[in-house]
Order: C-alpha cells, then sequence, then structure tokens
C-alpha cells in the first residue's frame, strides 16, 4: 500500500513538473509575442498582439491565489519589457554608468509596476465569477496604463495601441478612441480568441461563435479605418517647413563651447531650406547646449535674429532656458549661493520670429525620470545630490503651461503645438495643445543618445498615434534622427536616415478639426480606474467584514 502511494505520488510530481514546465513556456511565449509586436520588428509582426495574451490566459485563468497570478504575470511582463524596452540603458561605449543602471531597474521595476494589473483580474473574481471577470480584464489593464502616465515615474511606453503604430487601417479609430482605446480593443480579441480555443478544445459548440466575434471586432475596425482614410479631402491650407537635422554627438555637445561653429551649422542646413521657400525653420531639442536666454549671450540671440531678418523666416528651436526671480519664487526654484537669486531651469522651445524682439517659451512638462528629473526631489531635495546623471541634465524643472506658439505669416495667424522628446509619448497629452488650437504638432528630440537600437524607432513610431488621435500632422525634428513629416492618418510621408547630417523641406497640413479623443481624451481611462478603485475597495470591505466578523 505504501508502495503504491509513493508511485502515485512520484507521477503526480513528474505531472506538475510537466504542467509547471508547460506553463513557463506559455508565459514566455506571450512575452515574446509581445515583445516582437513593437518596433523595429516589421508590421506583419504586429499582428502578434492580438493573440500575445491567449497563452497567457491559459495560465492565469488556472492560478487560485494572488501570489500565484503574480509570479506568472511577472515572468509575462519581464519578458515583454525586456525585449521593449532594453535600450533604455543605452549601452554603448559613452553611454554614462548611471543611465545603465537606470535602465537595468526600468527592466526589473517595470513588470512589478505592472502587477497593479493582474492583481486587479484577481481580486475581481471574489466580486464575480471568474469567466465573468476576464471579460473585465482589459479594463484592469487600462488602469495599469493610465497610472503609468501619473506621478513622477510615469513611463506609459508599453501601452498596447502603441505597438499598433504601423498598422495604418486599424489604429484610424484612435481619432475616437485613442491608444487606451485601442489597448482595450486588442485585449478583448485575444479574450474571445482564448475562449473559442478554450472552447474548442473542450468541444463545446460556442468556441467557433467567440471566434467570430473576434473575427468580427478585427474586421469592423479595419472597415472604419478604410472609410476614414478614402474620404479625405485635400483641401487643407499648407505651410512650409524647413527641418534641420544637425547629427550632433549629444555626449560631447554639453562640454563642447564652438557655438559659433555649432551656429554656422545651424544656419548653413537653414539656409538650404530657405532656399527650397522654407518660411518655418525648425531645430532639435536642446540644440544649443547653453542657457540662452540667461545673459551673456546676447551676441548669440543678436546673430538668430539678424539671420532670420535677413531670410524673412522663423525659428522654433529645443533650447535649455533659465528664469530668474526676484520675488515670489515657486516651490521647485533652486538657489544660487552666488549670485543671490532664486532660479529655474526648463528643457523647452523658443520661438523667434522675424522682425520681432519678442520670445514665445515653452517648458517640458513631461520629464523622462532618471533622466531628465530626478523623481520626487520636490518633496526629497537629497535625492537631488544622490541621483545624477553624469551629462549634467537631470535637474530641469517641470514645465508649467502648454503654450501654443502664434506664428504670424502673411497676415494668418498659425498655431503651432511643440512637444519636446517624451512628451509625445503620452496618449492624452498633445489634446490640450490641439484644444487650444494648435493646426499642426511638432516633436523636437534628441534620439541620438540610444544609437541604433530600438528606442527612436520605437519613439518616433509612437508619434504616429498621436496624428491620429488628434487628426493633425506632426513635424519630428530630431537631432540625428528619426526626422519626418506624419499625416493626419498616422503616414509618415518623408523621413531621413538615422545619424546623417542633413535638413527636410516639408509642406505641412494645417488643420482645424477636433476630433471627439481631443475633446474628451480621458474617458476611457478614467472610467477603467474607477472600476478598477471600486474592485480593490470591495475587496477591502471583504477583507475587513472577514477579519471583525461584520
Amino acid at each position: 500500500m505504501k508502495l503504491f502511494s509513493r508511485k502515485n505520488r512520484i507521477e503526480l510530481s513528474i505531472e506538475e513538473k510537466k504542467i509547471r514546465k508547460k506553463e513557463k513556456f506559455l508565459l514566455i511565449l506571450s512575452g515574446i509575442l509581445f515583445g516582437i509586436s513593437f518596433t523595429p520588428f516589421p508590421f506583419p509582426f504586429t499582428l502578434f498582439l492580438f493573440i500575445a495574451f491567449v497563452p497567457y490566459f491559459f495560465v492565469v485563468t488556472k492560478r487560485n491565489t494572488l501570489a500565484s497570478v503574480n509570479k506568472a504575470s511577472y515572468l509575462t511582463f519581464f519578458v515583454m519589457s525586456l525585449i521593449t524596452v532594453y535600450w533604455v540603458g543605452s549601452w554603448q561605449s559613452k553611454a554614462d554608468p548611471f543611465l545603465m543602471l537606470s535602465g537595468v531597474v526600468l527592466v526589473f521595476f517595470l513588470p512589478c509596476v505592472m502587477l497593479i494589473n493582474s492583481s486587479l483580474y484577481f481580486l475581481s473574481r471574489k466580486v464575480f465569477k471568474k469567466d465573468l471577470s476576464l471579460y473585465f480584464f482589459p479594463m484592469f489593464w487600462i488602469t495599469g496604463e493610465y497610472i503609468l502616465t501619473l506621478t513622477d515615474l510615469k513611463f506609459p511606453w508599453l501601452t498596447i495601441g502603441h505597438g499598433l503604430a504601423k498598422f495604418t487601417s486599424f489604429i484610424q479609430i484612435a481619432d475616437i478612441i485613442g491608444a487606451f482605446g485601442l489597448s482595450f480593443i486588442v485585449l478583448w480579441i485575444n479574450i474571445f480568441i482564448y475562449k473559442g480555443l478554450k472552447q474548442y478544445k473542450e468541444k463545446s459548440s460556442s468556441g467557433l461563435l467567440n471566434l467570430s466575434v473576434a473575427a468580427g471586432i478585427f474586421i469592423l475596425i479595419i472597415i472604419y479605418g478604410f472609410v476614414k482614410i478614402s474620404s479625405s479631402d485635400n483641401n487643407e491650407k499648407k505651410i512650409r517647413v524647413g527641418i534641420i537635422q544637425p547629427n550632433i554627438d549629444p555626449w560631447n555637445k554639453w562640454e563642447f563651447g564652438g557655438l559659433d561653429q555649432t551656429l554656422n551649422n545651424y544656419f548653413d542646413l537653414s539656409k538650404k531650406c530657405i532656399d527650397e521657400g522654407a518660411k518655418l525653420i525648425i531645430w532639435p531639442e536642446t540644440a544649443l547646449p547653453v542657457y540662452l536666454l540667461s545673459g551673456g549671450y546676447e551676441k548669440k540671440i543678436d546673430t538668430i535674429h539678424s539671420f532670420l531678418n535677413a531670410n524673412q523666416v522663423s525659428l522654433l528651436t529645443g533650447m535649455p532656458d533659465f528664469v530668474i526671480y526676484d520675488s515670489n519664487p515657486p516651490k521647485a526654484a533652486k538657489y544660487s549661493e552666488t549670485g543671490k537669486y532664486y532660479y529655474t531651469t526648463y528643457n523647452s522651445i523658443l520661438f523667434f520670429q522675424h522682425d520681432s524682439y519678442d520670445i514665445q517659451r515653452y517648458g517640458k512638462i513631461h520629464l523622462v525620470p532618471l533622466g531628465e528629473h530626478t523623481p520626487f526631489v520636490d518633496q526629497l531635495p537629497f535625492l537631488g545630490d544622490l541621483l545624477k546623471w553624469g551629462v549634467g541634465i537631470t535637474g530641469w524643472n517641470v514645465g508649467q503651461d502648454t503654450t501654443v506658439f502664434n506664428f504670424y505669416n502673411n497676415g494668418d495667424t498659425i498655431k503651432i503645438g511643440g512637444l519636446v522628446c517624451y512628451e509625445s509619448v503620452f496618449p492624452t497629452f498633445p489634446n490640450y495643445f490641439v484644444d487650444r488650437g494648435a493646426q499642426f504638432l511638432t516633436v523636437l528630440t534628441n534620439d541620438s543618445w540610444y544609437g541604433k537600437l530600438s528606442g527612436p524607432y520605437q519613439h518616433k513610431e509612437f508619434a504616429d498615434l498621436r496624428a491620429v488621435e488628434n487628426r493633425r500632422a506632426v513635424v519630428r525634428c530630431a537631432n540625428g534622427g528619426i526626422s519626418c513629416l506624419i499625416n493626419k492618418f498616422g503616414v509618415t510621408e518623408v523621413e531621413t536616415e538615422m545619424f546623417t547630417r542633413t535638413y527636410l523641406v516639408v509642406d505641412v497640413p494645417l488643420n482645424n478639426e477636433k476630433t471627439f479623443y481631443t475633446e474628451y481624451p480621458l474617458i476611457i481611462p478614467v472610467l477603467s480606474s474607477v472600476f478598477g478603485f471600486w474592485i480593490f475597495g470591495i475587496n477591502i470591505l471583504l477583507w475587513m467584514k472577514k477579519k471583525f466578523k461584520l
């Protein structure tokens, strides 16, 4: 009897190991399918997003404790992060060790934040039946995506909708539901495919119905996209814009003192654009490595104005900005022991117009955690000295308002929205510029920190969604590439190669249309978050009832 019992236990142990090995394979497979759906993998790989969560669902729906669900989820989310955002550490010979360390931390820490999604799913099973809870999974996922746009640790890079950027016909519905809505649809399709395969395996007749629902949702979204694109008109007014890509080494320019040489480089490329009819010139993020308006650079400012006046052209440029306060400094202001004054510094966009000495300014609001801004430094000032990137740009202040630039051109006022680099990753942020009247969007960036790794290519593709969401052309000006013009359907009309010194002259359409998503970008993320926190609250009440026998 004992031998028989022991034999059963051995056989059971072997069977359990086989099951665990199979489940581990499925969890890793989900992470891989998700990761390779993103750029720089080519378009057909994007379609893997529609089945990426199916293997994951086969595992987590069988787990019966919060710990086991999150242990399984962490493995999938870690593989997702590893494949998709491995590039954050830069991994180049010149890369700062602190940047490399932050890249490693991100790959391990981001999956921990994403456990919010899986935890809410598990908690919902205490409120609803297990089968029903899965249908709410998209809402829990979007709750997590939305949380990743908030606080000083914001990093919304892995929003599922971003993985669809190259799927032009599918993303057109983003003008109603945005990237968060695309995430919702992708997850629902995954759920119906999972249900269909599970029921087919169980020889249930409803399996085909679920697969048909998944196919129906997919086809309806595609039809909407084709209708939207085919109903396009080409009657918009246009402005001719010159995009300058100087390809300056970002690791050296902060120590480089030859401003005259750098300015001449910009002027040389700008003049070529002017010769081709450009009325507006765009230079990339932090075009000059100095606080141009801080005093002491008046001659350089005069040189820029002289160039613009002589050529009757205006300039939109990324530039570090420096503001001194005589009184009532903001809470986040820094104090100069040498000058005895309070000041703030911003990663900014400055707008110079010919025949005018008024300079319009915008300070970047969404700063890169650790890269540009030490998280929670306003609450814990000592972190500013403890965590500092070697190139000395981790101390930017957070901008205070979404400035829309007014460009006066031949009696017309053209309104321009300017985003600085990382800000174009946020699904709900460009809406504020468009809602204030921006007729096209610009993204001024410096992606050269990351070489030819995945990051610069992903960053460029995400701008496709910002164009569709708001039906605005996006002009992207990058130091080392990719610079481009993206039309309102998310199609890149012309682009540069990475790491080339070059320029583009493009005719940018002006649009005054406001999409549903422009005006109501928070409906899906807020409703999802409210539902998610309701589930959490119900579980707290259930725990209290059990704990205190209420």
